[in-house]
C-alpha cells in the first residue's frame, strides 16, 4: 500500500458537459468525490492524500467559472472541516493563496490549528498550486536564509530545497493518479514526483470511486520500485 497518494482530479467540467449540465455541477459532483475518495484512502492504511484542487494556470478559465469554483472551495472547507477532525483527519494546504482573500486564509489557518494534530490521515489540498511556483518559492526561501546567515552551516542543496518546499515534513508520493485521459502532470508537484509511480485512467473524477482506487492500488502492486537499482538488488 502507498504511503503517500497524490490525485489530479480531472474531468469535472466534461462529466457535466456529457450530460448536459453546467460544468459547475460536475465540480460539486467532484467534491463529494473527494470526500468518498479521502475516506477510502484512510481505511486503506494510506498517510498521506494530496489532491490538486486549484491550479495556478486556472485562473486562465472563464471568469464566472472561476468564482463559481473559489465560492465552492469556501462552502467545501466550512461544511467538510468538523467532519474531518472528528475523523481524525490533517489538513494541511499547499500554494498561494493570497488571490483568494483574507477570508479563506483564515478559514485555512483555523482549519489547519484545529487538525493539526490528528494522525489517521494527511488530506493536502494544493490550492493555487504550481510546482514552477513551488521550486522558484523554495529558492527564494534558501537564498534569504543564507543572505540572512542565521546557519553557518546551511548550503544549496537536495535536502536545503526540499524543506523549504510548501510541501516540507511531507514523504514523497509513492503513487500519482490522474483522471480523465490526459497524460500529464500539469505542473502538479514536478520536484516530488521524481521517483513516483504513474497510473492514467479514462475516468473522469466524479466517476472514480472506491473500485477504481482499488485498480490503481493493484496495479501500483504489481510494479517493482527500483530507485536506479538493478532488479537483482531490489529482490
Amino acid at each position: 500500500m502507498p504511503k503517500h497518494l497524490a490525485i489530479i482530479m480531472d474531468g469535472n467540467g466534461r462529466w457535466a458537459e456529457e450530460r448536459g449540465r453546467p460544468r459547475i455541477d460536475g465540480h460539486r459532483h467532484g467534491v463529494n468525490r473527494v470526500r468518498d475518495i479521502t475516506e477510502a484512502s484512510a481505511k486503506k492504511g494510506i498517510r498521506d492524500l494530496t489532491l490538486f484542487a486549484f491550479s495556478s494556470e486556472n485562473w486562465r478559465r472563464p471568469e464566472a467559472e472561476v468564482r463559481l469554483l473559489t465560492e465552492l472551495l469556501m462552502t467545501s472547507l466550512e461544511g467538510e472541516i468538523e467532519t474531518l477532525h472528528r475523523n481524525g483527519i490533517r489538513l494541511r494546504v499547499i500554494g498561494d493563496l493570497r488571490p483568494f482573500g483574507k477570508k479563506i486564509e483564515k478559514m485555512v489557518a483555523e482549519a489547519t490549528r484545529l487538525t493539526r494534530s490528528n494522525t489517521t490521515l494527511g488530506l493536502n489540498l494544493a490550492v493555487n498550486y504550481g510546482g514552477h511556483w513551488d521550486i522558484t518559492n523554495a529558492c527564494a526561501r534558501l537564498l534569504a536564509d543564507i543572505q540572512e546567515g542565521s546557519d553557518s552551516d546551511l548550503e544549496i542543496g537536495h535536502e536545503a530545497l526540499e524543506s523549504r518546499l510548501s510541501t516540507a515534513g511531507i514523504p514523497a508520493p509513492d503513487l500519482f493518479i490522474r483522471t480523465g485521459g490526459e497524460q500529464r502532470l500539469s505542473n502538479f508537484l514536478l520536484w516530488q514526483l521524481a521517483y513516483t509511480e504513474l497510473y492514467f485512467t479514462t475516468t473522469l473524477w466524479p466517476d472514480f470511486n472506491s473500485d477504481a482506487l482499488d485498480s490503481a492500488l493493484a496495479d501500483y502492486r504489481s510494479r517493482q520500485r527500483r530507485f536506479g537499482k538493478t532488479a537483482q538488488q531490489v529482490v
